[in-house]
């Protein structure tokens, strides 16, 4: 409790934002594939800075039930794998319609659904090594702004290989608002939090010893003041004290507002671009090469081009393409929702035709 996974390239390093351990465990390679959760950024970032593929999917695509939640919109699962194949396959066993997914009020997704006729087999014959010839594609510079020039210079190496492979690359194009996405999200956030984490403590509460587990936001808070020498050693617990501070009332008028900005901003970044240059998907880089762990200044996010897709809820699919300093750095494709078997065949494209992922070697002590 209260610790953190270490990256698989080395021990000194933290994955990624948000880190979870399902990278770490598909990264040096005991298991092809793994299945991870995100709300933003905790599939594709980690996947980014242990070199795998992560596909994050349109939200609703695959089932939330089960999940930790942090977001009933934005929360999904999807597959982590050494290889876009792999993924693929995972992707198809968990893409299917559940009765039982709690499917957010704010989203029409089973009309959406039922007007896109995907099956499992559709990802993996998606698996096109010549899927690049011809398509139309936008490169978001943008978002990875802050990356420093050998970051920098592994986005200027893709987009050379992408043209190199027949695609028809415009670069840059702009995501309108994409900076603006993060204060309504995050204020939406935190409602929903609180909201979803007391549903979640009520059920598994039915399953435990009578008052063996807080049942609350509340009561987790103060469950961890007075165990904070186990669980807060390193870490404190502003986001939980925040969230609690809401009303956790998902028709309150202030979280609806900030969901509905949020969202707004978010598809309207993505549709905005791929309408405007009739593009297949956008392309950026999906995050800073993994930083060292820190248990004083915390983690070193210097970018991460998750939010867009995330909290529009749409798919995006991340490939181990360069290296900083022997660190991985993953390229993404995103696109409009329900895509998910063109994005593959892009992402599969890539990387055959790139081959760039180093598996790791891991040190006798961790074998």
């Amino acid at each position: 409790m209260g610790q953190l996974p270490v990256h698989p390239l080395d021990q000194r390093l933290v994955d990624a934002r948000r880190p979870d351990r399902e990278p770490v465990r598909a990264g040096p390679q005991p298991v092809r594939v793994a299945i991870g959760t995100e709300t933003d950024g905790s599939i594709v970032c980690p996947a980014s800075a242990c070199g795998i593929v992560g596909i994050k999917p349109t939200n609703g695509l695959v089932s939330r039930r089960g999940i930790v939640p942090i977001s009933p919109v934005q929360d999904t699962a999807g597959p982590m794998g050494t290889c876009v194949a792999d993924a693929a396959a995972l992707l198809a066993v968990l893409a299917a319609a559940d009765p039982e997914d709690p499917v957010s009020a704010a989203e029409n997704e089973l009309a959406e659904r039922a007007g896109v006729h995907l099956s499992g087999a559709s990802y993996q014959h998606a698996l096109d090594a010549a899927a690049l010839e011809g398509a139309r594609l936008g490169i978001w510079r943008d978002g990875s702004a802050a990356a420093g020039p050998s970051t920098t210079a592994v986005l200027d190496e893709a987009v050379a290989r992408l043209r190199s492979l027949g695609a028809v690359v415009t670069d840059p194009v702009s995501l309108p608002g994409a900076d603006k996405i993060a204060e309504p999200e995050f204020t939406a956030l935190r409602y929903e939090f609180k909201y979803g984490i007391n549903a979640y403590l009520a059920y598994v509460a039915e399953f435990s010893m009578a008052g063996s587990l807080p049942g609350t936001l509340a009561a987790l808070i103060d469950f961890n003041k007075r165990n904070a020498d186990l669980v807060l050693s390193r870490f404190g617990q502003e986001v939980f004290e925040q969230a609690e501070a809401t009303s956790g009332d998902l028709a309150d008028p202030g979280y609806l507002a900030a969901r509905r900005d949020a969202t707004r901003l978010a598809r309207s970044a993505i549709s905005a671009p791929l309408a405007d240059h009739e593009l297949d998907a956008i392309v950026a880089l999906t995050a800073n090469p993994a930083g060292l762990t820190d248990y004083v200044l915390g983690d070193h996010d210097v970018f991460h081009t998750s939010g867009p897709a995330a909290v529009s809820g749409c798919p995006s699919i991340t490939v181990p393409f360069g290296l900083v300093y022997g660190l991985p750095v993953g390229l993404s494709f995103f696109g409009p929702r329900w895509t998910e078997p063109r994005l593959i065949a892009l992402a599969y494209a890539f990387e055959q035709a790139t081959q760039n992922r180093q598996p790791p070697t891991l040190p006798p002590s961790i074998r």
